[in-house]
């Protein structure tokens, strides 16, 4: 882990709609919004509001897309409360807390995403991570529960 990389902070209910929402889409992907705002060395998230995954029904088992529209929809809900769009939420169902090369290939520099592990229908374990400024590969964030 980079140390470099701030830690970020979700609620208890955070990690709750989280993991519930991975196991309702189950075996599909889902996805969704963090929104918060940094300070004080880490990153603290207040909402998180889920979201359609819009990819094709042939793959979404496997990717997650979120349209121009829903982005701009929950930045305008962040923004609203005070709040940024700090990172993205999504599902691996039957594979590992980690990032694709699909999520790789499709990150943002300094956004947080979180990824929780859906096996056989229930969340597993749940990582956070954030994409090195050359885009070259992820830097694990710790997730620290509040």
């Amino acid at each position: 882990m980079n140390e470099n990389v701030n830690p970020i902070q979700l609620q208890p209910d955070h990690d709750t709609a989280i993991r519930e929402h991975g196991q309702r889409a189950y075996p599909h992907e889902c996805c969704g919004f963090l929104l918060g705002r940094d300070g004080d060395g880490r990153r603290e998230i207040s909402k998180v509001i889920p979201a359609t995954n819009s990819r094709g029904e042939e793959e979404l088992h496997n990717r997650f897309t979120i349209t121009p529209e829903a982005f701009m929809q929950a930045d305008k809900a962040a923004r609203a409360e005070g709040l940024d769009v700090l990172g993205f939420y999504h599902s691996h169902p039957d594979a590992p807390a980690r990032p694709s090369q699909y999520d790789l290939d499709h990150a943002w520099p300094v956004y947080s995403y979180v990824i929780v592990a859906i096996e056989e229908g229930a969340s597993a374990r749940m990582t956070c991570w954030v994409l090195k400024d050359d885009r070259s590969a992820f830097d694990e964030q710790v997730i620290e529960i509040a």
